[in-house]
Order: C-alpha cells, then sequence, then structure tokens
C-alpha cells in the first residue's frame, strides 16, 4: 500500500508543482503590469511637466521681447528729446526752439513773441 500512495504522492507533487508555477506566473505577470502602468504614469507626468514648461518658456519669452522693444522706443524718443534740449542751448536754439513751437501752435491764434 505504501507504493500506491507514494505515486499518488508523486503525482500530487507533479500537480501542485505546476499550480505553484502557474500562480508564481500569474504574480510575476501582476507585478510586471503594476510596474508598467507606473512607468506610463510617469511617462505621462514627464510628457505634461514638458509641455507645460515650454509654453511657459514660450509666453515668458514673448513678455521679454515685448518690454525689448518697449525700451527700445523709449529709449528712441529719450535720444531724441536729448538731442532736441541740447540744441535748445546751442547757438541760435531760442530761435529753432520758437520755429518748433510756431508748428505747434494753430495759424487762427494770435501769436505775440516777446524780444
Amino acid at each position: 500500500m505504501t507504493k500506491p500512495s507514494y505515486k499518488n504522492s508523486n503525482f500530487y507533487k507533479k500537480n501542485l508543482g505546476s499550480g505553484f508555477k502557474r500562480k508564481q506566473q500569474k504574480q510575476e505577470n501582476f507585478v510586471s503590469l503594476v510596474f508598467l502602468i507606473i512607468k506610463i504614469c510617469f511617462s505621462l507626468l514627464a510628457l505634461i511637466s514638458l509641455i507645460k514648461l515650454g509654453y511657459s518658456s514660450k509666453v515668458r519669452l514673448a513678455r521679454l521681447r515685448e518690454i525689448q522693444n518697449s525700451f527700445s522706443y523709449e529709449k528712441y524718443r529719450f535720444n531724441i528729446l536729448t538731442s532736441r534740449f541740447d540744441d535748445l542751448f546751442s547757438a541760435e536754439g531760442e530761435q529753432r526752439f520758437m520755429k518748433d513751437q510756431d508748428q505747434i501752435i494753430s495759424r487762427d491764434i494770435i501769436r505775440v513773441i516777446w524780444r
């Protein structure tokens, strides 16, 4: 009777061994799936972060370009006004200033120039 039980025990070991292998394979598949999901989530997070970073950089560069253009315009105006102010103190600057003022005053108004 020991022989049949021995055969039966070998049979159960073989069946339990394959069941154990299947169970271990399922666990490995589950762990692999979890890690795959985590990798996908991190990849999406990195991609979204890069997109946000690119957009904010684009906005920042546009603002900097706008500030640079405004600064260039104001610098140009400053140079013109500085040269006009310097011309006022040069020889016959007062006469040129008065000529510029004549252009501003409309033609219908009586002008009085004190000398």
